[in-house]
């Protein structure tokens, strides 16, 4: 009998809302609205965020072509730079799977409403801070909630929850920017959840999953999976190098950690306490700085360190 696979966490779905009318009237009434709306159209810009509260967040990251923790929510970009936050002033996108890379990020999602872009996003890329968006993959066709990508690189994988006829259920991989698409064997995988995805920030053939019974890892594309843990419920990991962050609930403590893949060795990594009911959802290292690490809740705080773990700073209160 094969084994069910379940998420580890309840994914809330967007709901597609789509506004169309038509009229027989004159053209006049439809030029003014076509006016109207053009004159209603916020120009793009990286504006500072005086005050916001995030309801969801989608991710984190720190993205090649920029100084900042960038902190995608379900109304846009919030960016966190030399001490102050900013965000975008348009085309606020519900980047759901956010990953940031090398030249810019990588999500899916739903586009913000009165856009012209089909919703749900498919696989989208920008390397310009959000202004203009690629179009990878399964646009108008897909959103998926677990991404990741390496840093640098073309490879990109996916769990696919939905059956259609352009990709196959479960783990997919791709290692040309989203163009084809292998369906990964995920062989030795033992666990009865998918979770949190990385990807070695330079070889996209190394990946390692989060489950509810610990870490599975693998050097060739997902292919043949190794579990290097014991069974614990781990929330989130990411890359560091060539070590895996990542953050475990274990006798009702929540601890980071990092991980040799090699020789399996693990080091327990000081982080700020945080609650029972409140684990670790995201976790991000700078690839061009390993020192740098952030991490968010299930709550919304948003913790970052600049000295790899020994000093950390609140930058946002879930409260």
């Amino acid at each position: 009998m094969k084994v069910q696979i379940k998420m580890i966490f309840v994914l809330l779905m967007g709901v597609l809302l789509v506004a169309a009318g038509c009229t027989n009237k004159s053209q006049e009434p439809k030029k003014n609205e076509q006016e109207n709306r053009a004159q209603t159209v916020k120009k793009f810009e990286i504006v500072e965020a005086k005050k916001f509260t995030l309801k969801n967040i989608r991710g984190i990251g720190y993205p090649g072509n920029d100084n900042a923790l960038y902190v995608a929510a379900n109304d846009g970009l919030k960016m966190y730079k030399d001490a102050t936050w900013y965000e975008t002033a348009a085309k606020q996108h519900d980047y759901i799977g956010f990953q940031a890379v090398e030249t810019g990020f990588i999500g899916s999602g739903h586009p913000e409403k009165g856009t012209d872009l089909r919703d749900p996003l498919g696989l989208v890329k920008s390397v310009d801070k959000g202004e203009t968006l690629q179009k990878l993959a399964f646009y108008g066709k897909a959103n998926f909630h677990f991404t990741a990508a390496s840093f640098s690189g073309n490879s990109i994988y996916v769990i696919n929850e939905k059956q259609n006829d352009d990709l196959s259920l479960g783990v997919n991989y791709s290692t040309d920017n989203g163009n084809t698409w292998k369906k990964s064997a995920f062989k030795d995988f033992t666990a009865d959840s998918y979770g949190m995805m990385a990807v070695h920030p330079k070889n996209g053939e190394t990946m390692a999953m989060a489950t509810r019974s610990g870490i599975y890892f693998s050097y060739d594309n997902g292919n043949t999976m190794k579990l290097l843990t014991d069974p614990i419920m781990v929330t989130a990991l990411t890359f560091s190098g060539d070590s895996v962050l990542f953050s475990s609930v274990e006798n009702e403590k929540i601890l980071l950690k990092s991980l040799n893949p090699v020789s399996g060795e693990q080091t327990v990594i000081a982080s700020p306490f945080l609650d029972y009911d409140n684990p670790i959802t995201y976790l991000a290292v700078n690839p061009k700085n390993n020192n740098q690490i952030a991490f968010t809740t299930y709550k919304n705080d948003l913790y970052e360190s600049i000295d790899g773990g020994q000093n950390w700073k609140k930058l946002l209160d879930g409260k």
